[in-house]
């Protein structure tokens, strides 16, 4: 898809928000009015306008595809998108929970009863009623699984007995398999009897009759070679793999460096157990993302937008908690020097300037050294280069910028040893910007922390107190 298509694809969406906005706000407005008129016909009125607004609703949402609806109930306010909700047909229920986001997903599965919970489950396969599954009620739980036939219920058993961050709980049971003694003509006629073939389909699994994983058979190589071959002669032998227990964002990574579309998931004797798809990677490299921003801004999960003001207050007052602590510390440190303060004002006005660029030099440090980590680029025995690279980034912008503030403070105040102050004090800050950019996230994973949770926090503390001191400090003993 060409960057045009996907603006026009975007532009689109939007523009369907508005338009499911704008119906919302005319059925309120037409309920408002009627509300106030009096007569025999009020209540008649009354339910065929609501209706009609409605079935235009209703009619907008089928034509969406489950995706976009998702986009759309996450962009509402609550009321509205309960509304909004109604309006879905039950059949559709259960892939639109699954797209939209875990904290909208609640309030969702929360407005539906048990048996439209079943009903929506229902339609679900393995690997996505495990995935809705730690979010169901225990007794509708209890319930689907019932229903299930043996099999199925094996398969959600075992994708719940992995973590959500390893490949078994996102690993697809759908998939394709055949023998390597058949020649392609017998593959191609066996494919043509099943009614549709599995998503993200590429390659065909190639087992021996133990379930035992032999290679794979790209489709590419199942159309342009000979009918009469045997699937062992065209078959790779040497697919990339991965185990249950491997972790899932190893697995992203591996996707993204073969250009995979599909890959097998075997057992430790080597048996095919289950596939893992793009889509499923896709979405667990977009979460990761999502998390790391958030963990940066010290945001403890994901937040409905529209979440109610006590739960978004749960979410968020950890990290202001801690940085009001850190922020008492930073004027603690100012305090020391009020008396330098009050002889020289110039100070004041000056000492945002290098507390400011501190923290802006150290959140890219932190942001660079947490992506590095994230890509497993860091390493025990690069650790000691990467943060001499590290310091000397710092330092030589410490010498341009703070050399630059320097000659600006000399024409400002008229006085060359503020200026060298001024340098000095900005390269000695961005030296700790970065020295605490390569520290922080790097003993948070020593802890067995996220190296991103609150790292922005903590290096905007370390780089403003710092700052401070270190500038105040140098002002007192050479200026005064």
């Amino acid at each position: 898809m060409t960057e045009i298509e996907v603006k026009k694809t975007q532009e689109s969406l939007q523009d369907r928000l508005a338009q499911v906005v704008e119906l919302l706000q005319r059925q309120r407005v037409v309920e408002d009015l009627t509300h106030r008129q009096e007569g025999h016909h009020h209540d008649l009125v009354e339910n065929l306008v609501h209706r009609q607004n409605l079935v235009e609703l209703q009619r907008r949402l089928d034509d969406l595809h489950s995706a976009d609806v998702a986009h759309i109930l996450e962009a509402l306010p609550l009321d509205d998108r309960l509304t909004v909700w109604q309006l879905v047909k039950a059949e559709r229920d259960g892939d639109i929970l699954l797209e939209v986001s875990d904290s909208v997903r609640e309030t969702l599965i929360a407005d539906m009863d048990d048996h439209e919970l079943l009903a929506a489950a229902k339609e679900m396969d393995a690997d996505e009623l495990a995935d809705l599954a730690p979010e169901l009620p225990r007794d509708v739980v209890h319930e689907l699984m019932e229903t299930l036939d043996a099999q199925q219920r094996e398969r959600v058993r075992s994708a719940l007995s992995y973590d959500e961050e390893q490949v078994g709980a996102l690993m697809d049971f759908e998939m394709v398999t055949i023998r390597e003694d058949v020649s392609l003509e017998v593959v191609l006629r066996y494919l043509r009897r099943l009614k549709e073939l599995p998503g993200h389909t590429d390659k065909l699994f190639v087992v021996d009759y133990d379930g035992i994983l032999k290679g794979v058979l790209p489709i590419k190589r199942l159309l342009v070679n000979d009918p009469e071959k045997r699937v062992a002669e065209v078959m790779a032998d040497d697919p990339v793999v991965f185990q249950p227990e491997e972790d899932a964002y190893d697995a992203a990574q591996a996707f993204e460096r073969y250009d995979l579309v599909s890959a097998p998931v075997v057992d430790k004797n080597g048996r095919l157990i289950g596939r893992l798809t793009i889509d499923e990677m896709v979405d667990l490299i977009r979460e990761e993302s999502e998390t790391e921003v958030l963990n940066m801004a010290g945001l403890r999960e994901e937040e409905d937008i529209f979440a109610s003001v006590w739960r978004s207050l749960r979410n968020r007052w950890a990290w202001l908690a801690i940085n009001l602590i850190t922020a008492f510390v930073a004027s603690r440190v100012i305090g020391l020097f009020e008396g330098s303060i009050e002889k020289l004002v110039a100070l004041a006005a000056l000492m945002p300037i290098v507390a400011g660029i501190g923290g802006n030099s150290g959140n890219q440090t932190i942001t660079m050294i947490v992506r590095a980590m994230a890509l497993d680029q860091v390493s025990p025995g690069n650790t000691t280069r990467l943060m001499r690279k590290e310091l000397a980034v710092a330092l030589i912008n410490g010498l341009v910028w703070g050399g630059v503030i320097g000659v600006v403070a000399y024409l400002l105040y008229g006085s060359w040893s503020l200026g060298v102050v001024m340098t000095a004090a900005m390269t000695l800050n961005l030296l700790l910007a970065a020295l605490m950019g390569v520290l922080i996230p790097m003993t948070l994973t020593r802890l067995g922390r996220d190296p991103a949770m609150g790292a922005s926090v903590m290096i905007t503390a370390m780089t403003d107190s710092g700052g401070f001191f270190i500038f105040l400090g140098l002002a007192t003993i050479f200026l005064l």
